[in-house]
């Protein structure tokens, strides 16, 4: 999913770029706006800025500000004409690329494919250069040859409610019935994680329907002041994927956001209940976690572990490269794991950093015995009573 950030006022050109753009488009009209915006997506490779050109001084003052404040976001300079002497003033503020403000669909599908084609790049570079600074983890004999008849054995029992999973959703609703999302696992590789799909294909579009997300009702309600909350101070948790997603990735509006910020110095994410793209399906299968059964097809693909700590979305994983988390990294990613029975279904009441620490305690310390004694506890907590 790609999300376009609008800074500007030209309402022709807003009206003509949300309707060729291929993605969530949201206008704003100034740069400190449009930080509070991108400050709550969570996945910045898939970000670009369509900055709408004005005066060259004050424009490149503003996109060094956005630039340094978020270099993995993308900046494209809508402009009819870019004058020689204004290029290289552009270029060195932190603008990737320009657009006409007319640009019709076959240049946008262009820069899309383009979009597309970097967010790949950028997460390999990210793979690979942490990878290089880790003694490899291998994974022992004995939990793979475990993981793959215990996942082969569940498969095949479960295979009836697997089927019926795959016939409730191809009816309620069109789309694949497998959904992916990219996943940072062991010694920070990057792999396609599966989850039955559970919101509908065209999950997208009904985020105009929330008006904390409407991009007119973000022009009137936005503040003018410089925001206080950088992407920096936050950290994501498992829970957080039962609220408003976009696969992976995750838009809050920003006074609910400010609000949550207040409160509560960690986790700072408001869960939105009843969202209305997700299906009947697709609400059923999350409380029962029937959504997750097809990681089992990544356990025998060897990505990932029956027990383990949990695989990360780039944006938590990108947090966590210091020395100090770095040996969560050195162990098995699994369905479940340490964290999520010592508190499952209230994981809210424990706090990032035990988490994070129980991850750790996890990747010095499992055992054959340890995961059996998991695996038992997570049989007991599997239904979560809370409706997510």
């Amino acid at each position: 999913m790609l999300y376009y950030i609008y800074i500007g006022n030209d309402h022709t050109i807003i009206n003509h770029l949300s309707k060729v753009t291929d993605g969530m488009f949201m206008a704003v009209p100034s740069c400190n706006k449009a930080t509070k915006v991108i400050d709550g997506i969570r996945e910045r490779y898939n970000t670009s800025i369509l900055y709408e050109q004005n005066n060259a001084e004050e424009d490149c003052r503003n996109i060094s500000f956005l630039h340094k404040r978020f270099p993995r976001v993308y900046i494209i300079l809508i402009t009819k004409l870019l004058q020689d002497r204004d290029r290289r003033l552009y270029l060195q503020a932190g603008v990737n690329n320009t657009l006409p403000p007319e640009a019709n669909e076959s240049s946008i599908r262009q820069m899309t494919r383009f979009l597309k084609t970097r967010k790949e790049s950028k997460l390999q570079e990210f793979s690979l250069y942490h990878r290089k600074s880790l003694n490899e983890f291998r994974l022992p004999l004995w939990k793979r040859l475990f993981d793959i008849f215990f996942a082969a054995g569940v498969l095949i029992a479960l295979s009836p409610l697997l089927i019926a999973t795959v016939i409730a959703i191809r009816m309620e609703s069109r789309g694949r019935i497998i959904y992916k999302s990219q996943r940072v696992g062991s010694n920070y590789r990057i792999f396609n994680f599966l989850k039955f799909r559970s919101m509908y294909a065209n999950a997208d579009k009904h985020l105009k329907e929330l008006n904390s997300l409407n991009q007119y009702k973000m022009e009137e309600e936005a503040a003018d002041e410089k925001p206080d909350i950088r992407f920096e101070d936050l950290v994501g948790s498992e829970e957080e994927e039962a609220t408003l997603l976009i696969s992976d990735d995750f838009v809050i509006s920003e006074e609910d956001f400010l609000k949550k910020k207040s409160q509560e110095k960690q986790n700072a994410f408001v869960k939105i209940e009843n969202d209305p793209r997700v299906t009947r399906v697709g609400r059923f299968i999350r409380k029962y976690s029937i959504d997750e059964l097809p990681q089992l097809i990544n356990v025998l693909n060897g990505d990932m572990s029956i027990v383990g700590n949990r695989p990360l979305p780039l944006y938590e994983a990108e947090l966590l490269t210091s020395d100090d988390y770095v040996e969560r990294f050195m162990a098995p990613s699994g369905l479940t794991g340490l964290w999520q029975v010592e508190k499952r279904g209230g994981a809210g009441k424990m706090s990032a950093e035990e988490r994070k620490q129980l991850d750790i305690k996890y990747a010095r310390n499992f055992s054959f015995w340890m995961d059996m004694k998991i695996l038992l506890r997570t049989a007991t907590a599997f239904v979560q009573k809370e409706n997510v």
